[in-house]
């Protein structure tokens, strides 16, 4: 039996007179994707994208996972295509389904009637089918409120479609339908899941990670580098912007009053981070801040940072707390490379006691003596682009 996966894409039948937009980019993503494992055509027909293998070399596991990472996908699913005959169905399903049958003790069907030519009805299909795997698998029972499992029937344009499970996709809107935007990236926990959630969002995702060697390693650059290609399973390729903060740093040591350290560093990274984000065409910049979470997350000390910065900045995790950002760091499995002791530039030259609540034109006072563009422009001059896939 001729075996395809079935595509839903959920959010996107919202989107109305643009949603042939939104479609064409997530199944262009997912062409690219599914290379890498085989030949597969990708259709659209009826609110359902069809992928369906070409030839003999293809890895189909391989092709759901990829599928599994695809933003734009609500939902997507293995299933058996028969002709359209009712006797084909039933002598087809119990063959197709054995597997996933043997291993549940409920089930029921369900039908879905596409095509209205076809002779039987919804309830009539539900009803054959039902008696048919009854007979098959004498060890099931039907149940239409808590099945283990639910066995669909659609009868389609091309065919008729069995499945079983359905599993749920990545959510959201396809790559690059939001805009570019460019995510502030350390070695932490937060920063990851922010770029992974803006990038659900249908951002495409540039990334700018300050480096100030030799207070930070090459395993903490590196540890940035897997952090980003994690994400990018997810997202596609991200371009990596590596800046040096080493002379900037100990230019606010020298010059800057202690507890003024941290807010300063972060102004500091705004505007670099502004001006690389609009250089590469970026609208935004992402950061992984959660409010009250550290000493510079309070709202002032956010005003403060903000107001140096020529774009505006997006914060997906500003209203979570440490448990929910670890759940999601787990699902996307950034959370184990997070944890491992590399530090990065904000944790080098942090103070005693930070200042939490800077009041309007304090932090300019406080950075006073520090010759600001001449650093940027150093900094800039010397950062180092990667591209992580």
């Amino acid at each position: 039996m001729k075996e395809v996966i079935l595509i839903k894409d959920g959010e996107l039948s919202l989107k109305g007179l643009n949603r042939s937009v939104f479609e064409d980019k997530m199944i262009s993503t997912i062409k690219r994707r599914l290379k890498e494992h085989g030949a597969f055509s990708v259709t659209k027909s009826q609110s359902t994208v069809y992928v369906e293998p070409q030839g003999d070399s293809f890895d189909f596991s391989a092709a759901l996972d990829s599928l599994s990472r695809i933003f734009g996908i609500a939902a997507y699913t293995r299933a058996g295509v028969c002709e359209k005959d009712m006797n084909t169905i039933l002598i087809e399903a119990p063959n197709y389904l054995e597997n996933i049958l043997n291993n549940v003790k409920t089930f029921k069907v369900e039908a879905k009637r596409a095509d209205k030519k076809f002779p039987f009805t919804s309830p009539e299909i539900s009803a054959e089918l039902g008696g048919k795997l009854l007979e098959n698998f004498p060890h099931l029972r039907v149940d239409v409120h808590t099945p283990d499992i639910v066995i669909t029937v659609e009868i389609r344009e091309k065919g008729a479609y069995i499945r079983g499970e359905q599993y749920k996709g990545a959510g959201g809107l396809p790559t690059g339908t939001a805009g570019k935007a460019a995510v502030l990236i350390s070695g932490g926990i937060d920063s990851p899941v922010a770029a992974y959630l803006m990038a659900k969002r249908g951002i495409t995702l540039s990334a700018i990670h300050f480096a100030s060697p030799p207070y930070t390693s090459i395993r903490a650059e590196e540890k940035v580098k897997t952090l980003l290609k994690k994400v990018a399973r997810y997202s596609g390729t991200i371009k990596l912007c590596l800046v040096p903060f080493t002379e900037i740093q100990e230019e606010i040591s020298k010059n800057c009053p202690e507890d003024y350290f941290t807010l300063i560093m972060r102004r500091m990274m705004m505007r670099i981070s502004a001006r690389i984000a609009k250089e590469n065409g970026c609208f935004s910049l992402i950061t992984g801040e959660s409010l009250g979470q550290v000493a510079s997350q309070t709202l002032p000390a956010i005003a403060a940072t903000d107001e140096v910065s020529e774009l505006p900045v997006l914060r997906p995790l500003i209203g979570m707390d440490k448990d929910e950002i670890v759940i999601i760091s787990k699902k996307i499995d950034t959370f184990g490379t997070s944890i491992l002791p590399y530090e990065d530039c904000c944790t080098v030259f942090t103070p005693r006691h930070p200042h939490t609540r800077p009041k309007k034109g304090q932090c300019e006072a406080a950075e006073k003596n520090l010759d600001i563009e001449p650093l940027i422009d150093r900094a800039i001059s010397g950062i180092e682009y990667l591209y992580i896939e």
